[in-house]
């Protein structure tokens, strides 16, 4: 039985934020795409000062675990799907960039989970 739009609508509704991180890298890859939208500058007349691209990509960088390591260590691992040695070392080896290239909400989540425990982070 062949697939519909619906069912594949339906199987993205039930992903979590980092399968579906996942599958659009995948995605990307594979088809040599971006899944960033592409971002239109209108222009005056006269303007002389070039328009800023808005940032579609972050990183999200764990600057200090704080007084919680275990509970950073545990996030950290709920996030990247690491190890529990390869977390540990992330955590231990702050600062260290955590996630990359992730579009804002993602990486606000993320803050909002290690900050949570203790952790402190900066999106760049």
């Amino acid at each position: 039985m062949a697939l519909t739009k619906k069912d594949v609508i339906s199987f993205i509704d039930n992903m979590t934020v980092l399968e579906m991180s996942e599958l659009v890298k995948e995605l990307e890859d594979k088809y040599g795409v971006t899944a960033a939208a592409p971002v239109a500058v209108a222009s005056g007349m006269g303007e002389e000062k070039p328009a800023e691209e808005e940032k579609t990509e972050f990183n999200v960088t764990l600057t200090s675990f704080g007084n919680k390591k275990i509970q950073v260590i545990k996030v950290v691992r709920e996030i990247t799907g690491l190890g529990l040695k390869e977390a540990k070392d992330a955590v231990e080896g702050a600062p260290k960039v955590i996630k990359e290239g992730i579009n804002k909400e993602e990486a606000e989540e993320i803050k909002n989970k290690l900050e949570n425990v203790g952790a402190t982070i900066e999106i760049k």
